[in-house]
């Protein structure tokens, strides 16, 4: 299905609910927006296989654009709202963005660009104007609501958040089918968590971001209401789920420890009993956080293992997971193989890097390196998201960490997600992250960066508290051996920890 075919059924049912506002978007409107939009890119000369980006918060049109670029048989990259004059220019540049759509809140930064971007021919901005954009709302006024007489379904070309370099993006082929042709996502969505027209999905977070985008998309296509929230807020997340009778959401984990931490009390005072499926992704949860999950909302805990490569899918649920602790699922698509530095299989229990057989194609845009880097050295098309992991005996994987991330301390391999599971559900800590620094003897030692819950307690005796807890859980050369305070950790608004901003404070800027 898709929106066109809920709207001549459901036109009044509401698409989208705006979370902070309360402004409804119906299918009728979802759907003439996107006609709307589409037509005013193939009047702009786009045709099947061009490409667009935007720039937008959660805003009430963000999945209108998302839809017409996708009807139109456009490959679209929406772009995070917080990004610079120098990074906005790189990803619109470097995707070749034929138009590029934004709105009046991020105009500074949005017309910064223009000079850096001249493959860029149509430029449109929400709610309002600003020097070298036309009016969006001017530009759709005289479109036609019925679709363009060519539809047919592009993809999106999402680029990664940088957390380890220059954003990539990461491009599979459009398949150009009929608008009526579903998806495997939406086949694996259906099959694991049972949504339905009914259904109401809770999306929390930033919608330029893989899952978020995607999942919207699907429940969309399956009729359901998406209702967005502006931003993270834990007894906010409470409230709307009570407030709207939310049957599914997706969540990462640090959505997770934040409600953990709010007092008795508020996780007491909402009826979440219509809540029938969380899902979480994007990191691993540390176990103690799912066991008290599990304990407060039941087993409708979710979880799954992908990447925007959308080269395998890992899935596991409450059950399995309370028997496999620590998982992060048994792959329903891909064939999982652990491969040493030269890409031999290794046995059940041994870690290496996690590689995937018969997975969907991709390439990073523009940057072949990259994308060879992503594949296995033997040849045999197997490809990896630069995970670090290991296979039990019943096929279950477990992540030790990121290859990029990995400490070598006097020649042993420290992976710092162990340290940062452990750490992130101290009392004290708000949010925590695990690197190398340099060391003249070992070469690195484990160092932490602390957000504590409140900043008075940062000093010398919560770092020697943190050090001697973590101690008490791991062995002691996986711990820090010394512990700095932030007043906040850089984070994508996903849950993603940038932790290159904070690993390249200690480096010399040589390395």
């Amino acid at each position: 299905m898709y929106p066109g075919a809920i709207a001549a059924v459901t036109p009044d049912k509401p698409a989208v609910i705006m979370a902070g506002s309360g402004q409804v978007i119906t299918y009728r409107e979802l759907e003439e927006q996107s006609n709307r939009l589409a037509h005013a890119f193939r009047a702009a000369g786009l045709a099947p296989g061009d490409h667009v980006a935007f720039m937008l918060a959660n805003h009430p049109l963000f999945l209108a654009v998302a839809w017409a670029a996708h009807r139109a048989g456009l490959y679209y990259t929406p772009i995070s709202s917080r990004l610079h004059t120098d990074e906005l220019a790189y990803i619109v540049d470097n995707c070749g963005a034929r138009a590029f759509i934004s709105s009046a809140d991020l105009a500074e930064v949005a017309t910064s660009i223009t000079g850096a971007t001249p493959r860029v021919e149509l430029r449109l901005m929400l709610d309002g104007v600003a020097e070298g954009f036309t009016s969006y709302e001017e530009t759709v006024a005289g479109c036609p609501v019925t679709p363009i007489a060519d539809e047919c379904q592009g993809a999106d070309m999402l680029y990664s958040s940088g957390t380890t370099g220059r954003p990539k993006g990461v491009k599979v082929a459009a398949s150009l089918a009929p608008l009526t042709e579903s998806n495997t996502l939406v086949k694996l969505i259906q099959g694991l968590f049972a949504p339905s027209a009914d259904s109401v999905y809770l999306s929390p977070a930033p919608l330029y971001h893989a899952a978020p985008l995607r999942y919207c998309l699907s429940f969309q296509r399956l009729g359901a209401t998406v209702v967005v929230m502006e931003r993270f807020d834990p007894e906010e997340y409470l409230r709307l789920v009570e407030r709207y009778g939310v049957t599914h959401s997706q969540l990462v984990p640090t959505m997770f420890i934040k409600m953990l931490k709010l007092p008795e009390e508020a996780r007491k005072k909402y009826d979440l009993s219509s809540l029938t499926c969380a899902i979480h992704a994007a990191a691993p949860c540390p176990v103690p956080v799912k066991e008290q999950m599990i304990d407060w909302w039941g087993p409708i805990v979710h979880e799954y293992y992908a990447g925007t490569e959308g080269n395998g899918f890992l899935y596991v649920g409450s059950r399995d997971w309370l028997e496999h602790k620590g998982t992060v699922g048994r792959s329903l698509l891909g064939v999982v193989h652990i491969c040493d530095e030269e890409g031999e299989d290794l046995p059940p229990g041994e870690h290496g890097t996690v590689y995937f057989e018969n997975g969907a194609r991709f390439e990073y845009h523009g940057d072949p390196g990259k994308t060879r880097s992503a594949q296995d050295p033997k040849g045999r098309g197997w490809t990896t998201l630069g995970d670090i992991g290991h296979l039990d005996a019943d096929g279950f994987l477990y992540l030790t960490d990121r290859r990029s991330y990995m400490i070598i301390s006097g020649g042993v391999n420290i992976y710092p997600q162990e340290a940062e599971n452990v750490l992130a559900v101290h009392p004290k800590v708000a949010d925590v992250a695990v690197f190398g620094v340099p060391d003249e003897e070992m070469g690195e030692q484990v160092k932490a960066v602390v957000q504590p819950m409140t900043a008075a307690e940062a000093g010398p005796g919560l770092e020697a508290e943190l050090i001697a807890y973590c101690r008490e859980r791991l062995a002691h050369y996986k711990c820090p051996k010394s512990v700095d305070f932030r007043d906040e950790l850089p984070r994508h608004p996903t849950g993603k920890l940038y932790k290159r901003l904070l690993r390249d404070e200690y480096w010399p800027t040589s390395t």
